[in-house]
């Protein structure tokens, strides 16, 4: 396991999403109002909302895709020019200057963005999505001018020649879509189109974004099975039947509307053909033996010791990012370099190493003769002057012989080491397609040397090794198995690699383990993220709730003061507060503990904001119809952004009135002994999705909370092989 300084502090800036439904009077009493016609309309509602999640994200793919292609066409084609004309005349610095030139200027637009409008657009976007599923709030993370950002980003940095892809941003596209349309207004252009206002909660946003990121791995990959499995594998911290089935509609329609977007532009709408950003082509060779299956147990070893060396290296520049690239001006320069070093890099790669090919029937995109003699071409320009995903087609599908083997060798080191400095850039980029062109650069490698070490086995195909080439690296990076598993079948279009597939990504998974965690984890924990994995720590059953709750708590009384509650809300920034009553501050248990009177229930702090900004006092002589006139839905008005404390105006003759609490707590929120054990309440936690959960003595009263930061903030180490626990608390930083 990586050490570190970073990896031992939680930030304090990460709140939790409420996932738990506020069961309070106001809550019964509209749900008594509510008959069929409205559970009716709220569930149709679910499937269009889905509907048109799908569909936007389709178009969004749609749109990343042709910038990308045109503005990557001009590239390659203006750079072409130059080099076949440059080779003659020796003055190959003009078109190296044109090639570096072109991707500083392009990477810096999206960079730009990035750093000094939205950071949080910056990377794949998927840790920040694990960790909302998770129930973790991520400022900006699901916001429209995010998407933006985003989309413009991805669109400079794999056009301006970085190590990226451009699909793992689609989910975190697909995500934001959901979140925004779900809410049917947007805060960003300040319109509220008055629509959907029941789901303005953390738990339908929750099930929308799921729905979100699913729609978007279809769209990257035609996979829509693999999307849903991708929303239940990553993150989703609850799944029902209904949900499944919505999620499924989604992706589906989303690779649908990428798939007619794109048959349209091949000039035939009813094609239908290309069902995604990126799928593996069709591959001749689908057949494999026995013998074989020791070959990709092999290549697994292989892809998880390179998929642990991957993400220490990137890990270790990670940290270097954070100590010493805080400025915006410095994080622009850092991509711009990138970029040129990328394309620095490549031109010497090419020069140092031009494996000159006869031209074959179906020539490159851009064959590129670079002092190879007429009738040639260089394969090791071939691979360069192409996109990743391109570069991914061909070495699946090339002829064998098309790379000899030093081509091979060098591309898969430069394209390695460039795309571990890459990932983490402030630029939005996708680490799929890289993982996959290292992996299957070297898994074509290695059914070239059996080939050499075999000469006559009819069964060796480069092709089929470079695909379980490309599983192995990028499951050894990743660590993802079962929804992998299921967009690679349905990216290539062929059940029969299932086995194989399947058998590679579970052992690179184990061998990277070993070593270190995947890249998506180590991201989060570095930015010291409370995220709760899908298990409590082992052999921990013997620490209570009494060790792990924060104490002393503070509490309301079911009728307080608003000049208490303002001044609470301005000292603290907690988000839930127990309801007691008979509150005694001096009051001490026979152990020694504190207690903090009888418990009713918990208030949460935007329920306080509301109710002192609708001034639902008890002085008031109208206070029977404020309380009548009262929805569930003027709570939601504001969600998610409520306005701070200091924005409400309260007098002072209004600070010595009281409000009445029980209308508006939930009187049947979750509850643990002080005796319960830490999986017990990290089961509770996990499962319901929940912010806070309140901790009791034997006579029902308030002994303390425990929030997900008081879970997240403890590490446990087991001392083998007597199995004694140690735990480390972890700071959390303010």
């Amino acid at each position: 396991m990586e050490t570190d300084d970073t990896e031992h502090v939680l930030a304090g800036t990460y709140e939790s999403l409420d996932y738990d439904v506020c069961e309070n009077v106001i809550h019964q009493k509209d749900e008594v109002h509510r008959g069929t016609k409205w559970v009716i309309k709220r569930e149709f509602a679910r499937w269009a909302v889905m509907g048109m999640i799908g569909i936007i994200t389709g178009l969004i793919a749609s749109l990343i895709d042709v910038c990308v292609e045109y503005t990557s066409n001009l590239k390659f084609l203006y750079v072409k020019h130059y080099v076949d004309d440059c080779t003659e005349k020796y003055c190959l610095a003009y078109p190296f200057l044109a090639w570096v030139g072109f991707n500083a200027l392009i990477v810096m637009v999206g960079a730009i963005l990035t750093a000094c409008f939205e950071p949080v657009a910056a990377g794949s976007g998927i840790p920040q999505i694990k960790c909302f599923l998770n129930g973790v709030k991520v400022p900006h993370v699901v916001r429209v001018k995010t998407l933006i950002v985003k989309v413009i980003g991805v669109v400079s940095a794999v056009a301006g020649g970085l190590a990226v892809g451009k699909e793992g941003p689609m989910i975190h596209s697909g995500a934001v879509v959901a979140a925004g349309i779900s809410q049917g207004r947007s805060s960003t252009f300040k319109f509220d189109l008055k629509l959907f206002e029941y789901f303005r909660t953390d738990t339908e946003k929750r099930d929308f974004v799921s729905g979100g990121a699913a729609a978007g791995v279809s769209a990257a990959f035609g996979a829509p099975v693999g999307g849903v499995l991708f929303s239940l594998e990553e993150g989703a911290s609850f799944w029902n039947q209904s949900l499944t089935w919505r999620i499924f509609f989604a992706s589906m329609l989303s690779t649908v509307t990428l798939n007619i977007v794109a048959s349209c532009r091949n000039g035939n709408c009813l094609d239908l053909s290309s069902p995604g950003l990126f799928n593996f082509g069709k591959f001749n060779q689908t057949s494999y033996g026995g013998v074989e299956i020791f070959m990709f147990i092999i290549m697994g070893v292989i892809g998880g010791i390179l998929g642990a060396l991957f993400n220490h290296i990137n890990y270790k520049l990670s940290l270097f990012r954070n100590r010493y690239i805080h400025f915006k001006f410095l994080r622009v320069i850092e991509v711009m370099m990138v970029a040129m070093i990328s394309g620095t890099v490549s031109f010497i790669v090419i020069l140092a190493w031009n494996d000159c090919q006869p031209m074959r029937a179906e020539p490159a995109t851009y064959p590129v003769k670079f002092f190879c003699t007429a009738g040639q071409y260089s394969s090791t320009a071939w691979l360069f002057f192409q996109t990743p995903e391109e570069g991914v087609k061909h070495l699946f599908h090339d002829a064998e012989g098309t790379y000899s083997v030093w081509t091979l060798v060098l591309y898969c080191l430069t394209f390695f080491l460039l795309a571990c400095w890459t990932y983490g850039l402030s630029i939005p980029s996708g680490l799929f397609i890289p993982s996959l062109l290292v992996g299957a650069a070297w898994g074509r490698l290695f059914g070239q040397c059996l080939q050499l070490m075999f000469p006559n086995a009819v069964w060796l195909d480069s092709g089929k090794y470079a695909l379980i080439g490309a599983a192995a690296q990028l499951g050894g990076i990743v660590r993802m198995t079962i929804s992998l598993t299921v967009i690679i079948i349905e990216a290539t279009g062929n059940i029969t690699f299932g086995l194989p597939v399947m058998v590679v990504l579970m052992v690179s998974k184990w061998i990277g383990d070993l070593f270190n965690e995947g890249i998506y984890d180590m991201h989060i924990h570095l930015q010291g993220v409370p995220l709760l994995g899908w298990e409590p720590p082992v052999l921990s059953s013997n620490i209570s709730a009494r060790e792990v709750m924060s104490h002393p708590v503070t509490v309301l009384r079911t009728h307080e003061k608003v000049g208490r509650i303002v001044d609470i809300l301005k000292a603290e920034s907690h988000n839930g507060f127990p309801v007691v009553q008979d509150y005694d501050p001096d009051r001490v248990q026979h152990d020694g503990v504190q207690t903090f009177g009888t418990f009713r229930g918990v208030v949460l702090r935007d329920q306080l904001i509301v109710l002192l900004k609708l001034k639902i006092f008890e002085e008031y002589p109208d206070i029977q119809r404020r309380l009548g006139d009262l929805k569930s839905s003027d709570f939601r008005d504001a969600y998610p952004r409520f306005p701070p404390i200091q924005q409400i105006h309260i007098s002072t003759q209004e600070r010595d009135f009281t409000i009445d609490l029980l209308p508006f707590m939930n009187s049947g929120t979750y509850t643990v002994q002080d005796c319960a054990s830490l999986p017990r309440i990290f089961r509770l936690f996990r499962a319901l999705g929940l912010r806070h959960v309140v901790v009791i003595n034997e006579r029902n009263e308030v002994l303390g909370m425990v929030t997900r930061k008081d879970l997240a903030r403890y590490k446990v180490s087991i001392s083998l092989p007597s199995g004694t626990i140690k735990i480390k608390e972890l700071d959390v930083s303010r």
